[in-house]
C-alpha cells in the first residue's frame, strides 16, 4: 500500500483541469513546518477567533444580537490576518493548517445552528444541516488526501462560499436588531439562499476534484 493507508499514491498527484478546482500541488515548505514553534502570533489570533466564535454562539440564544453581530464581524474580518502573518513571517505550522479552517467552520456552523433556534428565523434546520454536512464532507476529503501527502487547499469557490455565508449571518443579525426595517430581511434572504446554493455547489465541486485525484493516483499506483 503506497504512501499512507488509503491505497493510493499522492506524491505526484494529477491536477484536475478547470480554474475552480482545488490546488493539489505538494507544498514544498511542508517539511519546514515541523521546525516552527506553535506558540506564535498566527495561532494566537486563531485561538482568539475561537473564543469569539464561542461568544457569538452564546449571545444569539440570549437575544444579545448587537453584541453577537459586532463580535462576529470582528472574528470574520480578522480571518485573513493569521494566514497572512503566517505566510509573510514563515510561521506556518501543521497545527495552524488544521486549527484555522476548524475555527472557520465553528464560527459559521455554530452561528447558523444558533440562528435556527431563534423564533421566526428564516434559517431552517435543513439549511444548517446542509452547511454542516458540506463542511464535514470537505474536511474528511481534505484529511484523507493531505494525510496521504497531498494538498487539498481551499479554492475560490470555497472562499466565495465563506463570503456569502458571512454576509448572510451579518444581514440576518441586523434584521433581528432592526425588525421594522423590511429591506434587511430581504437582503438577509438573498444572502442566505445564495450561500446555501454555493455551499451545495462547492461541495459537489470539491467531491469531483477529490474523486479525480484519487482515481488518477490509484491508476498511477496500479501501473507501477
Amino acid at each position: 500500500m503506497a504512501n499512507g493507508s488509503f491505497g493510493f499514491d499522492l506524491t505526484q498527484p494529477s491536477i484536475p483541469s478547470g480554474s475552480s478546482k482545488a490546488n493539489f500541488e505538494i507544498p514544498r515548505s511542508m517539511a519546514n513546518q515541523n521546525s516552527v514553534s506553535i506558540y506564535n502570533v498566527p495561532n494566537a489570533l486563531t485561538s482568539m477567533r475561537f473564543g469569539l466564535a464561542i461568544a457569538v454562539m452564546a449571545l444569539i440564544p440570549t437575544g444579545h444580537y448587537l453584541a453577537a453581530l459586532v463580535i462576529f464581524v470582528i472574528a470574520a474580518s480578522t480571518d485573513w490576518m493569521d494566514g497572512y502573518w503566517a505566510r509573510k513571517y514563515g510561521q506556518v505550522t501543521k497545527l495552524g493548517r488544521i486549527f484555522d479552517p476548524f475555527v472557520d467552520k465553528i464560527i459559521i456552523c455554530g452561528t447558523f445552528i444558533a440562528l435556527v433556534a431563534i423564533p421566526n428565523s428564516p434559517v431552517a434546520s435543513w439549511m444548517a444541516t446542509v452547511i454542516v454536512g458540506r463542511e464535514l464532507l470537505v474536511t474528511s476529503l481534505r484529511g484523507m488526501i493531505e494525510g496521504a501527502g497531498g494538498d487539498f487547499s481551499a479554492n475560490q469557490l470555497g472562499k466565495w462560499k465563506m463570503v456569502l455565508q458571512c454576509g448572510a449571518v451579518i444581514s440576518l443579525l441586523a434584521a433581528l436588531i432592526e425588525p421594522e426595517v423590511a429591506i434587511l430581511d430581504q437582503i438577509g434572504l438573498a444572502f442566505l439562499w445564495s450561500a446555501i446554493a454555493l455551499t451545495v455547489y462547492s461541495g459537489i465541486d470539491y467531491s469531483r476534484a477529490a474523486a479525480k485525484i484519487m482515481s488518477s493516483a490509484a491508476t498511477e499506483t496500479d501501473s507501477k
